[in-house]
């Protein structure tokens, strides 16, 4: 439509221009020629009306001269064949106290035009000119002066410009309706010929669409030798490559979850074997020396640790497979809250950091899995402790008519820009060198969207680096209902 457009209003412009200039030609041309011929005439009329002045009785009054001289120039205009419908004679008398006398009596010459003739100019004038029945027409009006017995007589030629006009009204009707026609022919043609462009390339948006959409055997059409053809070949050929590059990946993907998940599965027997065998060592831990005992101390840490790990690639490989599910029921995200607060409240004390709640007093219901809220809240809570530096913790819950929102915020680490994606980002740590109080895996927060997103909600951080940090779980009262907006707004610390 660009295209078209473009060339619409192209050859209308161009159109428009020749055709001014034509008209402007054109009009030049018949008013030359109107001039040749009014020149021409002047001549020849003076003439007669000289002769005829001359001829006629000084006896008689001024007025029956003229009109006997304007008789003998009618009489010579009617001889010329064409030129007696061209113009029509006019006689006039400047008089000495200031009145003219014109043949035919009362037509009136234009005063400016008398003005140059009576200074001894043959002039000319184009004018509006009044009939006897009232209505008026455009004229060419030229005039000379004469040498004859009557002072100051002008003679004037009146040459209509009538036909003119009519010319000139036919050419520029021909020319609106021939740019017209050019114009859509033109757009016309542009239509074609851009259909012959737009029709490969809408196939390639289509193809390129259904290829995003998963259909990888969808390929251009290839017609004759062309660049549209060297096009469909180049398509094709990055389709090729792009559907073995997506096998290669999602083959790639699979074996990646499969050989998570197996090994998560193949270590769970040692794992349980050396649990065994570190409880009983633990359970004599006090007859051991003391770097004994600390080494039994260390070990079964760091087995805690290797169980959370193991637990939680278990959790990510099966939401990586689609086979997570939620376990449904109805509960309150106040009672959710107070489940997580009783697995942090130790992480609390140890750190000395203060964790204040605002809950609403009526019950906040929606239906969901407890276990994976539950998790969510209590990785949110274990990150704000650990990174809080000392600073209170603050957890807010709130609702609305569609959804829930809790948030979680810390005065103490904070996130730089571009972090807050970054964070849910599986064993990503803003800063590898610090002390982690919670012993986390890297994990948490990845699981923890995945749960979120699992229920149709959304886990989203924000925060000022050296100031806090505030994350945001925003769930709907369904699973998988559309919300409108959450409860709570994502505001950083400030």
């Amino acid at each position: 439509m660009r295209v078209i457009g473009l060339i619409f209003v192209a050859s209308a412009v161009v159109m428009f221009i020749l055709a001014m200039a034509l008209i402007s030609v054109v009009a030049q041309r018949l008013v030359d020629s109107k001039l040749d011929i009014a020149n021409s005439e002047i001549d020849r009329a003076r003439m007669a009306v000289e002769q005829q002045i001359d001829a006629t009785s000084t006896g008689s009054s001024a007025q029956v001269r003229l009109n006997s001289a304007r008789a003998s120039l009618t009489q010579l205009s009617s001889q010329a064949g064409e030129t007696a419908a061209v113009y029509e004679p006019v006689i006039v008398v400047n008089n000495p106290d200031g009145t003219v006398t014109t043949a035919p009596e009362g037509y009136r010459v234009p005063d400016r035009l008398r003005h140059f003739v009576s200074e001894g100019q043959v002039s000319y004038q184009f004018a509006t000119i009044d009939r006897a029945d009232g209505s008026t027409y455009n004229a060419l009006v030229i005039g000379t002066p004469t040498d004859s017995d009557i002072p100051n007589l002008q003679v004037y030629l009146v040459l209509s410009m009538e036909s003119d006009e009519a010319t000139m009204a036919l050419l520029r009707g021909l020319l609106s309706a021939s740019g017209v026609v050019v114009v859509v022919l033109l757009v016309g043609i542009a239509w074609l010929a851009t259909q012959q462009v737009t029709a490969p390339v809408r196939s390639a948006s289509r193809i390129a669409q259904r290829l995003a959409a998963g259909h990888l055997r969808e390929r251009m059409v290839v017609d004759g030798e062309d660049e549209m053809a060297r096009l469909a070949v180049s398509f094709n050929s990055m389709a090729d490559s792009l559907s073995r590059q997506i096998h290669q990946l999602e083959e790639y993907g699979n074996l990646q979850r499969q050989f998570t998940s197996d090994v998560s599965h193949e270590l769970r027997t040692p794992l349980t074997t050396v649990r065994m065998a570190a409880d009983m060592i633990a359970a004599d831990a006090d007859e051991f020396e003391p770097h004994t005992k600390r080494a039994s101390q260390l070990m079964m840490r760091e087995l805690d640790r290797f169980e959370v790990l193991l637990n939680e690639l278990l959790e990510i490989s099966r939401h990586d497979a689609g086979v997570a599910d939620l376990a449904e029921s109805r509960l309150d995200l106040r009672t959710c809250i107070q489940a997580a607060w009783e697995q942090s409240r130790h992480l609390a004390t140890e750190l000395g950091v203060e964790v204040r709640f605002d809950l609403p007093e009526e019950p906040v219901w929606i239906t969901g899995d407890s276990r994976r809220i539950e998790r969510i809240l209590r990785n949110l809570t274990n990150n704000a402790i650990d990174h809080s530096e000392g600073n209170p913790v603050d957890v807010v819950l709130a609702a609305n008519d569609d959804a829930a929102a809790i948030t979680v915020t810390d005065h103490g680490v904070g996130l730089k820009p571009g972090q807050e994606e970054l964070v849910f980002n599986r064993f990503w740590r803003a800063d590898a060198s610090r002390v982690r109080h919670s012993g986390g895996t890297g994990l948490g927060l990845a699981i923890a969207r995945e749960d979120a997103l699992l229920h149709g909600g959304v886990l989203d951080a924000t925060g000022n680096f050296g100031v806090g940090s505030q994350f945001r779980l925003t769930l709907p009262r369904e699973p998988g209902r559309s919300y409108t907006e959450s409860p709570l707004e994502l505001e950083a610390p400030q």
